[in-house]
């Protein structure tokens, strides 16, 4: 009984916690192969530029038509390429190098973004954009995140071997031409997709946190990129659950206490996990002292 209340019963009793884990797991699948590249490339603060470089667009949508899930979508998408594009362009066109650009970006976004919600909503609104509320996620927010869900790992296995070339080797994908150029392109409509997705559930602070934080922990369970890929979803999918139901007894907020809860699993994977952690260091030193 104690374990029913405990873990089973909120998600059999209510359809905003089932609703909100699904959200949540169709994210981490999606994110994971998203946040185990963006790692390995090394573009993982990256995530969270592109992340606030959706708020001047969602806010518009909100600007326009207050909560309206396909304008505040139609909106970050339409931003999140513009300032990806935009910051490609200044970087290859002025000394300017690309993290600069995007840093820059960054900062206007951010500035932009919380000062149009301001215009026309409350210290609430501004809240629930920044930081999302997970257990208000309907259908039709389901039906969002499960599509750019597949649109991402469909589109992911297009272009899987470039790359993973490119992480290992960079100058083969500049060798390729405009094949390696239309994948990172396509790659960063990928980025921005998925965190336009879960920027509906976790809001814009703390989307990309459920993206990297768990790729971050991977890189201690696994070697190879599928591995690591498989090692994310689960992380990902499992501090949704603890964060869920963490929130729900302690009446905590939710998003936080998603990220919190993988942030703890990016810990103990620092300290135990089995390549590179402090414990198998320590491990491999003592048997080649042996």
């Amino acid at each position: 009984m104690a374990l029913y209340d405990l873990i089973l019963g909120p998600f059999l009793e209510f359809g905003f916690m089932r609703r909100a884990l699904m959200g949540c797991i169709a994210l981490s699948i999606s994110g994971a192969p998203i946040g185990v590249f963006l790692v390995l490339r090394r573009m993982s603060l990256m995530g969270d530029v592109m992340a606030h470089a959706i708020l001047p667009g969602a806010a518009i949508g909100f600007l326009l038509s207050g909560f309206s899930l396909f304008a505040m979508t139609v909106g970050g998408v339409a931003a999140g390429l513009l300032v990806a594009l935009g910051a490609g362009a200044i970087a290859r066109t002025t000394p300017l190098r690309e993290d600069a650009s995007f840093a820059a970006f960054y900062l206007v976004s951010l500035g932009l973004g919380v000062m149009i919600v301001s215009i026309k909503g409350s210290n609430i609104d501004l809240l629930h954009v920044l930081f999302g509320n997970v257990l208000a996620l309907d259908d039709p927010s389901i039906y969002l995140i499960g599509g750019i869900a597949t649109v991402t790992l469909l589109s992911l296995a297009l272009i899987y071997r470039l790359l993973v070339a490119e992480c290992f080797d960079p100058g083969f994908l500049k060798s390729v031409g405009g094949a390696g150029g239309l994948a990172h392109f396509l790659f960063l409509a990928l980025v921005v997709l998925n965190l336009v997705g879960g920027f509906n559930a976790l809001g814009t602070l703390m989307v990309v946190g459920l993206i990297v934080l768990p790729a971050a922990s991977a890189r201690f369970w696994s070697e190879s990129v599928p591995g690591q890929i498989v090692a994310s979803a689960v992380i990902g999918i499992g501090s949704s659950l603890v964060g869920l139901l963490v929130s729900y007894h302690g009446e905590l907020p939710t998003s936080p206490a998603i990220i919190l809860a993988a942030g703890a699993v990016h810990a103990l994977s620092i300290l135990a996990g089995r390549h590179g952690s402090f414990a198998s260091q320590a491990l491999r030193a003592r048997h080649l002292r042996g």
